[in-house]
């Protein structure tokens, strides 16, 4: 048993249960906690006593965390896989026909399984507190809610609130839940046990009624109760997940089918619809990626940055060199995580367009309603403009994103390290440049550190976090940290010419501009790509990272590897006709106001006219090969550590498709073996660019993979 359940009957009736997963951080429904679960349902239901119950956490911020994600890892058979759902489904629909009303006393994290158990009780009250967050996010690991969650939800909230939750995996606090019906009442967090025994007293005496759900507005109304108007919310509801996805999840899709399925029927009948849709999608290779993802991500959370315990620095006052649009996002991130931030520029102009840049992010959020609008004023007010180095003594660190030239890297690196103090850690925000090189004769070369942030600042999630030569651990760790702090996700790298991503990506980029010389239309590389699962073709993104940086960047990684990153010479033409992509509004595409218009003529007169006959496939291997060929070089010299690390990266900063796992899950799906012989082939028809790497043949002569039967 797992010694989580533990029932105090009061005297005046009600039964106050906590759940303390004993030996574990949070609180999740693995199968011997259901287990415990269900015969302690089973002696609180012959309880003569028992007059009602609240249901508690003896975790600190954890109501429940879910299932155990080992667990439906491991599940590997569709017959077994039906059987675990009914079972929970079984366990938590006890809850539902105790003899006597339960209430749910909610406070922090209560998604997934979590969710599923509340929902059977006959109350919730949430608490007020940020760490409060109830959802279904089962989705985002490629499977839907099989404990009931499709079924109960939507009958407690109506279709369209419901559908939110479940189809985007999304949560909602305290107050969202208390308005949508989802919480009895919403609390502060001292007042949350009182307030759910004095709810447990009145349902006791029949004075607190089951909510039942009651559509507002006549709109709603006709949406709700007609079955015309639930027609509409499942059309639309399709074809939102369909764009959204492009079809490549089949997780949400069944979760829909599984509402309208159930939708009517008897409550037994309508988990017997959820149960069947569980099996194919929790032993798809889809499902098993995410979980690997997930397994990803929540390994950072527990990583320092360094191969020891050296404690990072507590960051409170930060500067940040160029107030440009980049600039501008860090110092806005920087504020809105409590850092109060020095934001230099040379000229007041730039200033003004480094504080513009953080303002609308803020606005934005606000917008959003992710702030209140004095959250983001009061953030914003820790930010303060300057054209001198006044204050800089008294910061703890500094992150510069100035002109990518290494002599003006320099220069500002010295700057600030003779108008800091001693112990300030410098962070470049550069994407290509070696880090020991922009250290090279700075006073103190132990404080400088790679901060690689993508663009945008405020929406791409991956922090590259660059060691140059004599970068030292406290300068490592206090980065890492930092990027965790602002809610990024940071992999270490060392010292290498385009580091991780870039040094993956421009093969890509480049590739996909032979393919554009040698007469694909722009438009067929960026929909086989988008098609493929990337969020965007290459074009596109070429246009995104801009024409004049992935040139340049480009130029200096062919002076690195020169025999196999020959630059297309497709980029020098478009760089030297001055497009600069999406940020001048031209380049291979038009845009207007950010948003993609029609092909750029001027772009497409540099192009041959006469498409040749690639197929879809070719061109996949032909701009994606190159980066699993480049990743095995990465690998050999230890410029990352793990497979894991690779396929984080490409995930995070590129936005390769989650659902192929990363990069090189991707590889090991293909064998290296198969990537090894088509990369040859390939190299006999394009040239030595494509030859596969010394470890990437070995791996095919030893049936070796990436990773491990385990990982």
């Amino acid at each position: 048993m797992a010694n989580a359940w533990n029932l105090d009957l009061r005297e005046d009736g009600i039964g106050l249960v906590t759940l303390d997963l004993s030996g574990e951080k949070i609180n999740k429904l693995s199968a011997a906690v259901m287990e415990e679960l269900d015969a302690l349902l089973d002696r609180m239901r012959d309880e003569k006593d028992l007059k009602a119950a609240v249901f508690i956490s003896g975790k600190d911020n954890i109501f429940i965390a879910g299932a155990d994600i080992e667990e439906i890892k491991a599940v590997t058979d569709e017959e077994n896989a039906y059987e675990v759902a009914r079972k929970g489904q079984l366990v938590i629909d006890k809850v539902s026909h105790l003899p006597f009303p339960t209430v749910a006393a909610i406070h922090g994290a209560c998604v997934g399984g979590g969710l599923e158990f509340v929902l059977a009780c006959t109350h919730r009250i949430a608490t007020d507190d940020k760490k409060t967050r109830l959802g279904l996010p089962e989705v985002k690991l490629g499977i839907i809610p099989g404990f009931g969650g499709s079924q109960r939800l939507p009958r407690l909230i109506g279709l369209q609130q419901a559908l939110k939750i479940i189809l985007n995996g999304s949560t909602v606090d305290g107050r969202k839940a208390r308005k949508i019906g989802l919480a009895h009442a919403c609390v502060p967090k001292n007042r949350l046990l009182d307030e759910a025994l004095k709810l447990a007293s009145k349902a006791a005496a029949g004075k607190a009624p089951r909510p039942a759900f009651k559509p507002k507005g006549m709109v709603n109304r006709i949406l709700e109760s007609t079955p015309f108007g639930r027609s509409v919310i499942f059309k639309k509801s399709r074809e939102m997940v369909l764009k959204a996805t492009g079809g490549h999840y089949p997780a949400p899709l069944a979760a829909l089918d599984a509402v309208r399925e159930g939708r009517g029927l008897r409550m037994d009948k309508a988990l017997e619809v959820e149960a069947k849709k569980i099996p194919p999608l929790i032993v798809s290779a889809t499902s098993k990626n995410l979980i690997n993802l997930f397994f990803m991500t929540e390994d950072v959370k527990r990583q320092t940055g360094t191969a020891g315990d050296t404690a990072p620095l507590q960051i409170r006052r930060a500067g940040v060199l160029g107030a440009g649009v980049m600039g501008g996002g860090i110092a806005q991130l920087l504020a809105q995580r409590g850092v109060t931030v020095r934001l230099k520029d040379i000229k007041e102009e730039f200033l003004g367009k480094g504080l513009a840049e953080a303002q609308r992010l803020f606005n934005r959020r606000v917008k959003r309603r992710r702030m209140k609008r004095h959250e983001a004023e009061d953030a914003m007010s820790r930010i303060s403009p300057a054209l001198a180095y006044d204050g800089f003594r008294t910061l703890d660190f500094v992150v510069e994103a100035v002109v990518e030239k290494l002599e003006v890297k320099r220069a500002v690196l010295k700057e600030v390290q003779e108008a800091a103090s001693e112990s300030l850690v410098f962070a470049t925000n550069t994407s290509s440049l070696p880090i020991t090189q922009i250290a090279e004769g700075a006073p103190r070369p132990d404080r400088v550190v790679g901060m690689h942030f993508f663009n945008p600042v405020h929406r791409m999630p991956l922090v590259e976090v660059i060691r140059g030569k004599e970068t030292s651990d406290e300068a490592a760790a206090t980065v890492f940290a930092l990027a965790k702090r602002l809610g990024k996700m940071p992999v270490v790298c060392q010292d290498g010419p385009g580091f991780l991503v870039n040094r993956l990506l421009m093969p890509y980029l480049n590739e996909a501009a032979y393919l554009l010389e040698e007469g694909v239309p722009m438009e067929v590389l960026d929909s086989v790509m988008t098609g493929f699962g990337m969020p965007m073709g290459p074009v596109r993104l070429m246009d995104e990272v801009g024409l004049d940086t992935a040139y340049h960047v480009g130029q200096f990684l062919s002076s690195c590897f020169p025999d196999r990153m020959p630059p297309a010479p497709l980029m020098e033409k478009v760089f030297q006709e001055g497009m600069l992509g999406k940020k001048s509004g031209i380049g291979f595409y038009f845009y207007f106001d950010g948003k993609q218009g029609p092909g750029n003529p001027d772009a497409i007169k540099l192009l041959p006219g006469e498409p040749p006959g690639i197929n879809a496939d070719t061109l996949v291997e032909r701009m994606v090969l190159p980066m699993i060929n480049e990743a095995s070089r990465i690998l050999e010299e230890k410029i990352v550590e793990t497979p894991q690390d690779v396929d984080l990266g490409m995930i995070m900063g590129t936005g390769f498709p989650p659902f192929r796992g990363g990069l090189l899950r991707y590889a090991d799906s293909l064998g290296a073996g198969h990537v090894a012989d088509r990369l040859k082939a390939l190299a006999e028809e394009a040239g030595p660019r494509f030859a596969p790497s010394p470890s990437l043949v070995e791996m095919a002569s030893r049936g070796k993979r990436f990773f491990g039967e385990g990982d």
